[in-house]
């Protein structure tokens, strides 16, 4: 019966560095104990012993490993380690927490130390966030490593164009090199002591992410490492919330980056049998918002993640004590501002409505493999390439921009930050800017490299918030499997951020356009990372010192056959489209008529390949019984600001006014859905047979049509069912359940009759008060009780 699973299966899990209590017994299926300290086995220990299969996480980039850094473990101080930047200050996730350049010894070092979470009987091991930081890059063991990788001297990263694209691709080859030989040494040492597989996961922070927040990570690159069995998809608010620029303006956006950051994190997966977990955190690590700010943002993630069905397994909490018995908002400290201080103006505990909706989200996703699914709308496989290589070059070398200009951009933005942080309409003061930075070309190469990443969101926003489910595809893996771009009819690429890696990637592009793909490419080539040293402009012969192309996409070109005059046509190739539009894709963020003209031009080569693309503001997924859907805010406006700079020609050419309402109503108004439902974001899953989702709003609905046939169904339960037995002579049911303390629970069961009378006792043999209440028209009975973290014990009759 759907719900009831077994905890072998590990589709729910979250992280906890403090040991098992009773109000986190949310009764997911597995826990990752967090940190390698002296309290560890103990906390596995208890753990087990509550039913949850146990793996074990830490840090791969930090950690409280002073005992290292000072030489106690063998002797040798390896503060040299630490990751600096070019002014000698070590980068530091907290006091005595340095991040690390890790070399053979500190991954010796690791290796070791999780030996003990091995003898302590943990089925997997987790190694997080395999950082290095842009501005690293200046530590003694990193100059050493330097000069093994590239039998050079190193240079500052600082200096040139090449110096830093070649520093980044060490920093993501060091930790490769690490997770590979902590991985491989580790699944030896469990074999061959205990004769037990172990498995090893990366957690990691997406592509989009960690190139946004110029952090260096292997990324793409861990699928080449045999030791890794699979990932944790490290995407929550803290992750999405911050601001990126649709249509001149600086907004979070934080379901659609989300929507992105999911999407490129399943590319890891694709076709490798590897696992991933999908993250959701139902507060951030910044603790200066509302519990209402929480709210809304991890409901925004947690649909975002829904709307990806080839994904079902999800991380429901990360550090679920903090949220339980956290009190919000208070002020941040210490570590990057994420350990909070003094409690702020209406700061409070958690309520027991959000308290209810996470315990039930943990048991709803786990009832999320749902092999039968559909979009609604225009669902044809369009992706936006990414690729490693874009960590390598998101920042400039010295020369490339003026300190006055990088002044203004980051005063400006921390202006408009602050006043979205406050609540305010920032649209004013965010065009203003855009246009600023529109007409000076210093300081739109300062934008291109904010953290606004506009490159990126600049191609996907313009799409997306119209309806059309992007996803961002991984470039590198065009190397690494045959026909990986098989699923896609549509690609949108821009040298102008990324650079491939060897020419057979563009052989492979131009391969796929001709069996009948269509491209859409975007640049300008005034990138000037086209200058490093790159396979493109190498001559083949090394005498006549002749450059070969200006960039990587001029090869492209010459791939695909394509004429001298290309820009702005659509060309037939082979049996593909190629779409050639001259400019940076970073302008398609500033103005509304940029975006609009780059939409437009999609859709035709949409039209091309046989696709009509409806403009919406919407995205709907029916996944089994479910249907998840997300309506986006900024539809509305962008209509009427379409209209003004042209769209109403066409209208008033039609004379057709109701053409004009139904356009509107599409891209503004909200979203319908007519049934019989249960509100899964309902505490009570309440039975509606119409449910409104205006702009800015998403629901999860329960569609009772998909059961019409089943007599007994879990509808939705926020603890969990170990069992629901009907009796043989069908008078009745027993059922067993258990939940976390302190939490309000509901469940809401398809049963073939009315229950007339119910007894419950806990594991103590104490009766346990129940409520329970009959909806004919969905024959669902709901039950509802306070959950005190007992195994409960149900007989009810009809």
């Amino acid at each position: 019966m759907s719900y009831i699973r077994e905890r072998s299966e590990e589709l729910t899990g979250y992280q906890e560095a403090a040991p098992w209590q009773p109000n986190i017994d949310v009764q997911c299926d597995f826990v990752m104990v967090y940190g390698i300290d002296s309290s560890m086995p103990e906390r596995v220990r208890k753990f087990k012993e509550k039913g949850y299969v146990v793996h074990l996480m830490t840090g791969i980039s930090w950690g409280e490993y002073q005992d290292y850094l000072y030489g106690d473990y063998d002797g040798v101080n390896h503060w040299e380690e630490s990751q600096m930047d070019r002014e000698g200050k070590h980068i530091q996730h907290g006091k005595d927490v340095p991040y690390m350049s890790p070399t053979v010894a500190f991954a010796g070092y690791l290796t070791e130390k999780l030996k003990v979470s091995i003898d302590a009987g943990v089925e997997a091991i987790h190694m997080e966030e395999p950082e290095f930081w842009d501005q690293g890059g200046y530590s003694e063991a990193f100059k050493k490593e330097y000069l093994l990788f590239y039998r050079e001297p190193w240079q500052p990263p600082h200096s040139s164009l090449d110096a830093r694209y070649k520093a980044s691709k060490l920093k993501a080859h060091l930790y490769a090199r690490t997770i590979g030989r902590i991985g491989e040494a580790l699944k030896e040492y469990a074999l061959t002591k205990y004769g037990r597989v172990l498995r090893f996961y990366v957690p990691t922070h997406s592509l989009l992410n960690y190139t946004q927040w110029k952090i260096i990570s292997p990324e793409g690159a861990l699928i080449g490492l045999p030791a890794v069995d699979g990932y944790i998809a490290q995407v929550w608010t803290g992750t999405s919330r911050p601001a990126n620029v649709f249509e001149g303006v600086v907004k979070e956006r934080t379901f659609e980056t989300a929507f992105l950051e999911y999407g490129i994190m399943q590319e890891l997966v694709k076709g490798t049998g590897r696992r991933m977990w999908f993250l959701h955190d139902p507060i951030e690590d910044n603790p200066e918002y509302t519990w209402e700010d929480y709210r809304y943002n991890y409901v925004k993630t947690a649909i975002a993640s829904l709307l990806h069905p080839a994904v079902h397994n999800y991380e429901i909490c990360p550090w679920p004590r903090r949220v339980f018995d956290g009190v919000f908002p208070r002020k941040a400290g210490l570590a990057g501002g994420t350990i909070p201080t003094t409690n702020m103006p209406g700061a409070k505990a958690i309520t027991t409505e959000y308290a209810t909706l996470l315990n039930s989200m943990v048991q709803l996703f786990g009832d999320m493999d749902q092999p039968e699914y559909t979009f609604d709308g225009i669902n044809e496989g369009v992706g936006i390439l990414m690729s490693d290589s874009g960590l390598f070059q998101r920042s400039y070398p010295d020369g490339i921009i003026l300190d006055e200009s990088a002044l203004m951009m980051e005063k400006t933005f921390e202006e408009i930050k602050n006043r979205i942080h406050d609540g305010e309409d920032c649209t004013a003061i965010s065009r203003s800017f855009m246009e600023k930075i529109l007409g000076d070309k210093d300081l739109f190469r300062t934008f291109v490299q904010s953290g606004t990443f506009p490159d990126f969101f600049g191609m996907a926003m313009p799409l997306l918030k119209y309806g059309l489910p992007v996803r961002p595809v991984l470039l590198d893996n065009v190397r690494r499997f045959p026909g990986y771009l098989d699923d896609y009819k549509t690609l949108i690429l821009s040298y102008e951020y990324i650079k491939p890696e060897s020419p057979d990637v563009n052989n492979a592009l131009a391969a796929w356009v001709k069996g009948g793909g269509a491209l859409i490419y975007i640049g300008d080539g005034s990138d000037p990372y086209h200058n490093i040293e790159g396979w493109w402009n190498r001559s083949q012969n090394q005498e006549d010192g002749k450059e070969r192309y200006k960039n990587p996409a001029e090869h492209l070109f010459e791939m695909l056959d394509l004429p001298g005059e290309k820009e702005g046509k659509v060309i037939n190739v082979g049996r593909g489209h190629v779409l050639v539009l001259n400019l940076a894709p970073a302008k398609l963020c500033l103005t509304t008529e940029l975006a609009a003209d780059y939409r437009n031009r999609v859709k035709e080569v949409l039209a091309f390949g046989g696709s009509d693309w409806k403009f919406t503001n919407q995205l709907t997924l029916r996944r089994g019984p479910y249907i998840i859907s997300a309506v986006m805010d900024e539809g509305s406006s962008s209509f009427e600001q379409e209209k003004e700079k042209g769209l109403e020609k066409e209208l008033e050419k039609k004379q057709e006014k109701k053409l004009e309402k139904e356009l509107e109503k599409k891209l503004g108004d909200a979203h319908s859905f007519k049934g019989l439902f249960a509100d899964m974001l309902a505490n009570d899953y309440k039975i509606i047979k119409e449910k409104q989702v205006a702009p800015d709003e998403n629901t999860i609905l329960f569609d009772f049509s998909k059961i019409e046939e089943e007599d007994w169904r879990i509808i939705g339960s926020s603890v969990r069912v170990f069992s629901l037995e009907p009796d043989e002579d069908g008078t009745g049911f027993t059922m067993k359940i258990k939940g976390a303390d302190k939490v309000s629970a509901y469940l809401r069961i398809r049963m073939p009759y009315k229950v007339s009378s119910l007894m419950a006792f806990d594991e103590n043999k104490n009766q346990v008060p129940f409520e329970f209440s009959w909806e004919e028209e969905t024959r669902t009975e709901l039950f509802s009780y306070e959950s005190s973290n007992q195994t409960v014990f149900l007989k009810g009759n009809f």
